[in-house]
């Protein structure tokens, strides 16, 4: 790729759109240098080419994981206060009362941080399943946040939620569908313990974006109109219609466009208000998630993207559940919300190492015309000798055209390699000089936008896009992705990404853009021996948690970082996690490490009495081999093990 224009540092932070979907915590240093700032305080920045340092010192290689928990805890802190002032600005009548949904990201630090940052709001947490209610239970302490029970439940799911209760912790126990309210009524006496119910109502508003058939009158939860009827009625047949304290709703996750959530709002307050007329005393409203993120910094209601700030968010919510309730002359009730991903997003960041680059031109070669060249390669070499600006697409088309001649004349047996590897270096040629004469243009062919992507690099990074981008992979999420460091030069390479699995899907080519969403990454041409850092930035949501396990790499390195004014640097890594070993990604799929060491032993033996083998150069590989399982699973570069 050309630079058309001077490069600086606001160059590079314009053309990787960093100070839009940054959102105040990361930018670029005048070292060229990716920068954080947990707090959104620009006088605390950290340089994350000091955290790679200091991160390499702790023994931890590529890839990695770098979690701020500053800015975890920035991010509870911003949305409660968001709703606060809300509520201030419309006068509105009650309170809110948010849960983070533990289904988002549930290691156990992050949770602590989330809970520990939430408790001057009296900030809860959502549970979906038993092991997530568990450890639910075990960390809440607030006796005035909430537990919320979504997902479906059996009997013990039920009986650990009314523990919870009978510790005077407000665990609020949704109904998805009808049978599981009788359920629950049966167990709740069993135990001599009234319950909190809440019901999850389907809306017919239905969500936008990758995740919208998770709402909408189709969804996999939630009680049909009918279905709340008879609810209603088999709670008040129980005496216990005081008992149905909480309505909720969900419309998708990430949902780009605020007037879908304005109309799911809208509606989901309406159920509110006439359930409560019916006699229950409802007292909270749970918009479920779908609070999104930025990630593409367009803010437009693009799929990666929102076309609203949380500021907005949150004053429509207020604002609609209060028109409603103003309307039917209900009190204004609780307003909880699960935003998980806007809180954990922008917490974490992926650190690869590009290591080897897959280019088409890996040098100019200067193809000169040979005595005993096939008529093919004389006609290309005259093909690129006339190429203009003028007739470039003409050009293109007569390239292409041989080029095919070519590789049917080596099918047939009649080109030899070294022919038609002289074809094809001067076709590349051919098309890198089109695609320079394109540049500029009010109008590129498509085909010649084809090329560009042909042409672009691919840059070989030692990560698993099944392991650490899950939702890249499987629905197209795009992810912030650049270079963190050496932004003070104009990047000169269009590339693509691709992993170290043995899958042709193993790879990023998808990126961010303002207008579209690009193809390629600019990136900087690799030197030798230097090594080449990639950040893909707002990792923070699902993407720990959900990782797949394909080839057997496992989890990664990881890195906590917390602000500390003591420290003559800012700040200091408080902790870091070894990534899988080799042995444990093993021992998932039934491989027994001793076993492993028993039976390599057994040939190393073997290896030995039949003299294929000196007994310490045997030792030495049975060494090496017990070493192995211990290590971690990606590729070690610069001497690093782990």
């Amino acid at each position: 790729m050309q630079q058309q224009q001077p490069w600086d540092i606001p160059a590079a932070i314009s053309l990787y759109n960093i100070d839009r979907w940054g959102g105040g915590y990361f930018g670029v240093n005048e070292s060229g240098n990716v920068q954080i700032f947990p707090t959104q305080d620009t006088s605390t920045p950290i340089d994350i080419m000091d955290l790679v340092a200091e991160a390499k010192a702790h023994g931890l290689s590529f890839p990695m994981v770098l979690r701020f928990q500053d800015l975890l805890r920035h991010r509870v802190q911003t949305i409660n206060k968001a709703f606060a002032s809300a509520i201030e600005e419309f006068k509105y009548g009650n309170v809110y009362r948010g849960v983070f949904p533990i289904k988002v990201n549930q290691l156990q630090e992050v949770v602590e941080e989330i809970m520990s940052a939430g408790e001057a709001f009296h900030f809860g947490i959502e549970a979906g399943s038993k092991p997530e209610l568990l450890a639910a239970m075990a960390i809440h302490r607030d006796p005035e946040s909430l537990i919320i029970c979504n997902g479906y439940k059996d009997v013990q799911f039920i009986q650990n939620a009314l523990l919870g209760t009978r510790l005077g912790k407000r665990v609020i126990l949704v109904v998805e569908k009808l049978e599981e309210l009788q359920q629950i009524l049966t167990v709740a006496r069993e135990v001599g313990v009234e319950p909190w119910v809440g019901v999850r109502v389907r809306l017919m508003a239905k969500g936008a974006g990758k995740w919208a058939l998770s709402g909408g009158e189709n969804a996999k939860f939630g009680l049909s109109t009918a279905d709340l009827v008879a609810a209603s009625d088999m709670l008040k047949a129980a005496n216990l219609a005081h008992c149905l304290k909480l309505v909720h709703f969900h419309v998708g996750s990430q949902v780009p466009d605020i007037g879908t959530i304005k109309r799911a709002v809208r509606e989901g307050a309406r159920f509110y208000t006439k359930l409560v007329k019916m006699g229950h005393e409802l007292g909270y409203i749970d918009c479920g998630g779908g609070l999104g993120v930025d990630y593409d910094g367009s803010r437009t209601a693009f799929d990666s993207s929102t076309n609203y700030s949380l500021q907005e968010y949150a004053r429509d919510v207020v604002w609609n559940i209060m028109e409603v309730c103003e309307d039917e002359k209900i009190a204004h009730p609780i307003i909880v919300s699960e935003s998980g991903r806007a809180i954990v997003a922008h917490h974490s960041v992926l650190l690869v190492e590009a290591f080897g680059s897959i280019e088409k031109e890996r040098e100019i070669v200067v193809v000169e015309p040979q005595a005993a060249d096939p008529k093919l390669v004389t006609e290309m070499l005259d093909l690129k000798k006339a190429l203009t600006k003028q007739n470039r697409m003409e050009s293109l088309h007569d390239a292409q055209e041989l080029k095919e001649k070519s590789q049917a004349m080596f099918d047939l047996g009649l080109l030899e390699l070294e022919a038609k590897a002289r074809i094809e270096t001067i076709f590349w040629q051919i098309a890198r000089e089109v695609v320079q004469h394109s540049e500029g243009m009010k109008y590129v062919p498509e085909e010649v936008r084809d090329l560009e992507i042909a042409l672009a690099d691919q840059y070989v990074c030692n990560f698993s896009v099944f392991q650490s981008m899950l939702d890249h992979w499987a629905l197209g999420q795009l992810f912030p992705i650049m270079p963190v460091h050496h932004l003070d030069t104009a990047p000169d390479r269009a590339a693509t990404l691709v992993d170290i699995t043995c899958d042709s899907d193993g790879k990023v080519s998808k990126f961010i853009d303002l207008q579209d969403v690009r193809d390629t990454l600019p990136l900087h041409r690799l030197k030798a021996g230097e090594p080449y850092y990639v950040g893909c930035f707002l990792m923070g949501a699902y993407q720990d948690i959900m990782g797949d396990f394909h080839n057997l790499f496992g989890r990664v390195n990881e890195a906590h970082v917390f602000l500390d004014k003591d420290e003559e640097c800012g700040w200091y890594i408080e902790e870091t996690l070894e990534g899988s070993t080799i042995a444990s990604v093993l021992s998932m799929t039934q491989w027994d490490e001793a076993e492993l060491n028993r039976l390599m032993k057994a040939q190393v033996d073997a290896a030995i009495k039949s003299d294929r083998l000196r007994p310490a150069e045997a030792i030495r590989l049975l060494n090496s081999y017990e070493k192995a399982l211990k290590g971690y699973t990606y590729l070690s570069f610069n001497g690093g093990s782990k």
